[in-house]
């Protein structure tokens, strides 16, 4: 294949989206809709995306990094003017150019893939993408000659009724020559309302020399939902949702209601695991094979394992391996890892903290800042105390202890191997391995045996 760039064209304000945050960073799915197309130039093989930026440029450059490059548009002097921002960067580096919209986030790659190939099967001067569609959406309508030749693009407010009644859009999606593009951008003419340069002018600039022009038609108008409005991101949402929805299924993933079920684009689950009603999968989250989330789950960014059962439950930024229970009503927070076998009873919250392998947690408790060595017994109404009021600090628990219910444990604190504390215990001084402390304050009242 030969070299070609991309064009991301991202630089308007959105000013209908009446938004402090730029179009093209509102999020479709979990993901800003300028991800969708730094993605789609990706898959469809371009070696250099540059990104035109301009209205919250700042912004967009700190969501991308330095996965692309960017060219400033100062002033919004139209889409030609926008590609010519970029010739700098393009001009010696790519035989051809790709460019097409950030704030079209239902572009598949693989449509834009085709057109790509296609440009380059025929060698072809300019190539771009329509649709036929009831749904004119108020594009521009692809005039053609009576051979069937793209020959020109209408825009909506200047056609004629005869032009109206054609079906064929242009969603501005093209793929050029680079050397003819930048030759040709400075032949556009600035448009005579708003004194802009329009891309779809290299159209019939392209026909008048008898250069080669062709076109990739599909029918899926869904794909060029363009985003101006909260109303048209609210419509893509839900497009992109059913799609996501429809990929998980089909790759084995049991949905018990796929409407209420709300699942980001970047979410991965494995093979039979079991959604249920309600449930939000958000971010950059992984459940594991067989596991089983929900009802009225919401999880983010966090690793669920294999064979786990999460009921009606909050997580966010945490692992768990696999076989892990919890809930109903758990609240896991950032830095909580549960290794295998882990059980949360109701209501329990863990933040910042390690559990063993098999630890039992019991209802109505709090581990924050903590250790728990492996099969260990929180009972119920534990509270680590992790806060002086200035400073957090940890609270260490060894393997095989069993806290009594409704214990105090007052950090800094260590208790060691398979020591115990009594029901109500507050516990301000560390405990040694083999040892039971009751009382307020606790203390250690005996030892106990090594083998427990």
């Amino acid at each position: 294949m030969q070299t070609f760039a991309a064009v991301i064209l991202a630089a308007g304000q959105g000013t209908r989206m009446k938004s402090k945050l730029a179009k093209v960073l509102h999020p479709i799915a979990g993901r800003p809709m300028v991800e969708y197309a730094v993605d789609a130039a990706k898959f469809a093989g371009a070696e250099k995306t540059v990104v035109v930026i301009g209205h919250q440029g700042a912004h967009v450059r700190a969501q991308l990094g330095e996965r692309v490059a960017y060219a400033e548009q100062p002033i919004l002097r139209g889409t030609g003017d926008a590609v010519k921002c970029a010739r700098g960067i393009l001009e010696k580096n790519s035989a051809h150019v790709l460019v097409f919209y950030a704030d079209m986030p239902l572009l598949k790659p693989e449509t834009v893939r085709a057109v790509v190939e296609k440009h380059l099967a025929t060698n072809a001067i300019l190539t771009m993408l329509t649709v036929v569609s009831d749904d004119t959406m108020n594009f521009g309508r692809i005039v053609r000659d009576a051979n069937g030749k793209a020959i020109r693009i209408v825009e909506e407010v200047e056609a004629t009724p005869q032009v109206l009644a054609i079906h064929e859009i242009n969603p501005g999606v093209y793929c050029f020559d680079a050397q003819w593009l930048w030759e040709n951008l400075e032949r556009i003419q600035p448009s005579p309302k708003k004194g802009e340069y329009y891309l779809t002018d290299l159209l019939e600039l392209a026909v008048a020399q008898n250069a080669r022009v062709e076109t990739e038609t599909i029918g899926d108008a869904a794909q060029c939902v363009g985003i101006n409005t909260r109303v048209q991101l609210a419509r893509a949402e839900k497009i992109m949702r059913d799609r996501i929805r429809e990929r998980i299924m089909l790759n084995g993933v049991t949905l018990l209601d796929p409407a209420s079920s709300f699942i980001d684009a970047d979410v991965e689950i494995g093979q039979d695991a079991v959604i249920f009603p309600n449930t939000h999968l958000q971010g950059k989250t992984r459940i594991g094979a067989e596991s089983s989330i929900g009802p009225n789950a919401i999880i983010s960014d966090s690793v669920i394992g294999d064979a786990c059962k999460i009921g009606p439950s909050v997580i966010e930024s945490a692992i768990l391996e696999d076989h892990v229970e919890m809930g109903p009503f758990c609240h896991l927070r950032p830095g909580a890892y549960l290794a295998r076998h882990v059980h949360l009873g109701n209501y329990a919250e863990v933040k910042k903290s390690r559990l063993g392998e098999g630890v039992h947690m019991g209802h109505f408790s709090y581990l924050g800042d903590a250790d728990v060595g492996a099969h260990t017994n929180i009972g119920a109404g534990t509270i680590t105390c992790n806060y002086d009021g200035k400073n957090k600090h940890r609270t260490i628990i060894g393997e095989n202890v069993f806290i009594g219910s409704d214990s105090m444990l007052v950090a800094p604190l260590t208790i060691g191997n398979n020591a115990r504390t009594g029901a109500g215990a507050v516990v301000t001084k560390d405990i040694p391995p083999n040892s039971l402390a009751v009382g307020v304050p606790a203390r250690v009242i005996r030892k106990l045996s090594d083998n427990p």
